[in-house]
């Protein structure tokens, strides 16, 4: 389809703009053009003004701006064909179709939209005759009115097998077949698919019937399916439909949210309850098409399903699915409702507050699947807990926006590590011996009590156990810095500590400072062990020869960069020995496959030069910012009053 500028220009000249947006809107006429209340935003002074001598709408007070078709897009929620589409019908232009499939391709969808339409007016004309009494007294018994009844198109199939081929005999039989409104059978004659059941209309964005839903009425059918939707059709894709989006893309505007529920009548109940952003999937869990179009309404779709264990297992599905699909201010909330209960059951027994609450109470999707997953398996040791973090870290490998990934990675872990390392009784911590590992504590004596005070940094000197690793003296004393990181690294200061005898009772002490919390005697006992200690002053790092200064040893860094620039370093620090210890054997293994040895080493040694740059550029990067800091502090004293030279 070649839409040209002009063609889309005269389009505009057609229509009448405040004709198309006072349909929806109330319009008070201000001299040559048009004011209202904006329907994109809340606000009781009206700030929305319509000018059809320039083709354009205006909101002074939120900014919302566009033509007829921006109008249609935006406030009906059409796409832009079906925008354009819809306004050309309206101002009798024809849409152009170079293409010729194409043009057949409408107009076959055109004749099965007669068909889906004469189908309904069949359907509602039932409800209203003679045979539709049960289907009445199931509305009434339901709670549904009048008003209702008609807004959202109710009908009636009667159980004849071939009640909708005499009825609407203007239309080929394949042409019904194709609608989906009959089954071909291939040893007997062809069927009606909806019969006996209460029927609802499915609509596009457009409001036009491309499918029907059907609700049994005769309870005693167990081999029946409850609801009955329409099969996929040219018209109909269930998994890219929401139904009565029509109708809660425009309320949506206003209310700034979406509500899905499982099915329709939950919708219709929500409806009739005055929530009018409802929407619901046709029969099955929630598809990433679905997402992606309830964020075209609202960043933060509510999912309210059911409180049975179907009704959870839904929410766990359309999370999971939600999870790769993520950007910065789109996500998914879920409303947990009563066990047992729906919407509609909800409203019966506490009326539309009860409702309010629960919507109220929405969880995040990334507390769902915290709880989904914590509750899955007992936790009741240490393999079971290691299965739920790798369960967790799963679902964030499977985050592909990496900003998005990183929190709920960090989110995830913090969690696991509180649950896997419940916080105790605070109990002073003396580092021991590599010699006393594996056998009773043995404590080195009652340290000095020297508290890190405001102003003071750490300082890793000649002196500390890890004298001759400088990357370790600075990760043992950046995790003394920042305790509650302790937690998030348990495993690799576990391997740490059985690959580096000389490290294993400073991992033990930081894994004690880590439930204990810091604080007392065990942190600058700890930093002396470790090769760091306390001084005041300037507050400078001094290193130890051949190491550099690290943001998360400074005082003053963001706190957020600091444990990021720490994780890294950790990371490095536990890979080393398994680097160092793949090279040894590869090297070993050149007498008996030497052409295979090569190749080995060269990757290894690659990976090795990767670690030593990438070491390097974290000291640079400190090193950078200090210079900006020493930048900064001389370029304000240059410019203070107190310093200017005299003659």
């Amino acid at each position: 389809m070649a839409l040209t500028p002009q063609w889309l220009d005269e389009l505009r000249a057609r229509v009448t703009l405040s004709t198309v947006i006072g349909r929806t809107t109330k319009l008070t006429r201000a001299g040559r053009e048009w004011k209202a209340c904006c329907p994109f935003h809340n606000e009781k002074s009206p700030s929305f003004t319509v000018s059809d001598e320039k083709g354009f709408y205006h909101c002074f007070g939120c900014g919302a701006h566009g033509d007829a078709i921006r109008w249609m897009t935006d406030q009906r929620g059409l796409s832009f064909i079906d925008a354009v589409q819809e306004l050309a019908a309206e101002a009798g232009l024809e849409v152009p179709r170079p293409d010729p499939r194409a043009a057949q391709a409408a107009e076959q969808r055109s004749g099965l939209h007669e068909v889906m339409q004469a189908a309904q007016d069949w359907f509602v004309a039932n409800l209203q005759g003679a045979g539709g009494a049960r289907a009445r007294d199931y509305l009434k018994m339901r709670g549904i009115d009048a008003h209702t009844i008609e807004r959202f198109g109710f009908g009636f199939a009667p159980p004849d097998r071939n009640a909708m081929k005499a009825a609407l005999g203007q239309f080929d039989e394949a042409l019904l077949v194709e609608a989906g409104l009959r089954i071909e059978a291939e040893q007997r004659e062809n069927y009606d698919r909806f019969r006996d059941r209460l029927m609802l209309p499915i609509q596009d964005a457009r409001g036009r019937v491309i499918a029907f839903g059907g609700r049994i009425l005769d309870a005693e059918k167990k081999d029946a399916p409850k609801y009955l939707n329409s099969p996929d059709t040219p018209l109909f894709d269930k998994g890219r439909t929401l139904y009565n989006l029509h109708r809660a893309s425009a309320a949506s505007r206003q209310s700034g949210s979406v509500h899905v529920c499982e099915g329709y009548m939950d919708v219709i109940a929500l409806a009739a309850a005055g929530i009018e952003d409802a929407v619901a999937p046709m029969g099955t869990a929630v598809t990433e098409q679905q997402i992606e179009l309830l964020w075209r309404l609202a960043d933060k779709p509510v999912l309210c399903f059911d409180g049975d264990a179907a009704g959870q297992r839904a929410a766990i599905r359309a999370a999971t699915r939600a999870l790769p699909l993520l950007r910065p201010g789109h996500s998914l909330q879920f409303a947990t409702l009563p066990a047992g209960m729906d919407p509609d059951d909800l409203l019966r027994r506490e009326g539309r507050a009860g409702l309010d609450k629960v919507l109220a109470a929405a969880s995040s999707l990334l507390e769902v699947v915290w709880s989904h997953e914590q509750a899955a398996l007992p936790l009741t040791g240490p393999e079971d807990k290691a299965g739920l973090k790798a369960r967790l870290m799963a679902h964030v490998e499977a985050i592909t926006q990496q900003d998005i990934a990183a929190l709920y990675r960090r989110e995830w872990l913090d969690r696991f590590s509180a649950l896997a390392f419940p916080k105790r009784e605070k109990a002073e911590w003396q580092p021991r011996p590599p010699q006393a590992r594996g056998g009773k504590r043995q404590p080195f004596g009652k340290p000095a009590i020297l508290p890190l005070l405001p102003g003071t940094a750490a300082r890793l000197n000649r002196d500390g156990a890890a004298r001759q690793d400088p990357l370790a003296a600075a990760v043992i004393a950046g995790l003394a810095r920042h305790p509650d990181q302790v937690g998030r690294h348990m495993e690799a200061l576990l391997r740490l500590a059985g690959a580096d005898p000389v490290l294993a009772p400073l991992v033990d002490g930081l894994l004690h400072m880590g439930e204990t919390g810091p604080g007392g005697a065990a942190m600058p006992a700890l930093l002396d062990a470790g090769g760091a200690g306390p001084i005041s002053g300037t507050g400078k790092i001094l290193p130890p020869p051949g190491n550099a200064s690290f943001s998360f040893l400074q005082e003053g860094t963001d706190p957020v960069s600091a444990r990021e620039d720490l994780a890294e370093a950790v990371a490095l620090l536990a890979e080393r020995p398994a680097l160092e210890a793949a090279i040894a054997a590869v090297t070993a293994r050149f007498d008996i496959d030497p052409e295979g040895a090569f190749a080995e080493q060269q990757r290894l040694r690659k990976r090795k030069l990767a670690f030593d740059v990438r070491l390097g550029q974290m000291a640079k990067k400190r090193a950078v910012e200090a210079a900006d800091d020493q930048v900064d502090t001389g370029a304000g004293q240059r410019s203070s009053p107190g310093a200017q030279e005299t003659g």
